[in-house]
């Protein structure tokens, strides 16, 4: 029985169907990078208009857009894919025996399906006619943390997770390690998705780390206000010394990041 599940799996994973499914995710993630990256330039700028810019506010953009509706479907449906694929992968990819440790394999892989699984979800949200902030869904889930006893710890934690995640980001762009991830081409186009990858996965890096300092100081305040998401993390950069400059280029680095990642459509080795 348990080797006929698995072969399922190794089969539904491999198949050409759920591999242009998967590689159509990458591409909506690509759009959500480019429109908060957008976002975020246009509030350092001082054009922000109460945007958020997080995943929320860009899928918030994709409605308002011609065709809107068909673009939240498809996104749904390849970020969903994409969610999946990894899911599976964690467990029935063996490609990590020649890199890393199989514990690391699965928890990277299992802890990105769920990411792009919940994009999914929020996606289907807005697919549906309904709205959600994530912003407003951080603040409540900090305020309900450090009212609780010994939430506070938890509220340290989660900071110290998201932190390690954005150094995390900041070391595989500037080691590369991201091309692991693809089948690298040959220059120029080698080179042009060489400085995507790099200058994008620092840019969210940074932006990841800003979360994890936010609840930190949310923690050691008792301030769930400060415990907030990427669009209260990406504002948070505005009233700090030269914050307008580094805003406006984590938003540049999110646009090229999402570029990075229409290239990853096509390069991802799945």
């Amino acid at each position: 029985m348990g080797d006929s599940v698995e072969q399922a799996g190794r089969t539904a994973k491999n198949s050409t169907v759920m591999h242009v499914l998967a590689r159509s995710g990458f591409v909506a993630s690509g759009v959500l990078h480019i429109i908060i990256g957008v976002i975020a330039i246009a509030l350092a700028t001082g054009a922000g208009g109460g945007k958020e810019a997080d995943q929320s506010g860009a899928l918030a953009q994709v409605a308002q857009a011609p065709g809107g509706l068909f673009l939240l479907w498809a996104a749904v449906i390849g970020l969903a894919a994409l969610g999946i694929w990894l899911l599976l992968s964690a467990f029935l990819d063996r490609s990590w025996e020649s890199k890393r440790t199989r514990s690391v394999h699965i928890v990277e892989h299992l802890a990105k399906g769920i990411v792009y699984l919940a994009l999914a979800f929020t996606a289907y949200i807005f697919a549906i006619g309904g709205t959600t902030s994530s912003a407003e869904s951080t603040s409540q889930l900090g305020t309900t943390l450090l009212s609780t006893p010994g939430g506070v710890f938890v509220v340290v934690f989660i900071g110290l997770i998201v932190l390690a995640l954005g150094g995390y980001m900041i070391y595989k762009g500037l080691s590369r390690g991201f091309e692991e991830d693809i089948r690298m081409p040959a220059p120029p186009a080698g080179v042009a998705v060489r400085i995507l990858g790099v200058v994008g996965y620092v840019a969210r890096g940074v932006a990841l780390g800003a979360i994890g300092v936010l609840f930190l100081v949310g923690a050691a305040t008792n301030d769930p206000s400060k415990t907030t998401g990427l669009d209260g993390a990406l504002k948070s950069f505005v009233s700090l010394p030269f914050g307008a400059v580094v805003l406006f280029a984590v938003g540049v680095g999110w646009i090229l990041y999402g570029i990075y990642a229409f290239f990853r459509a096509r390069l991802a080795r799945l």
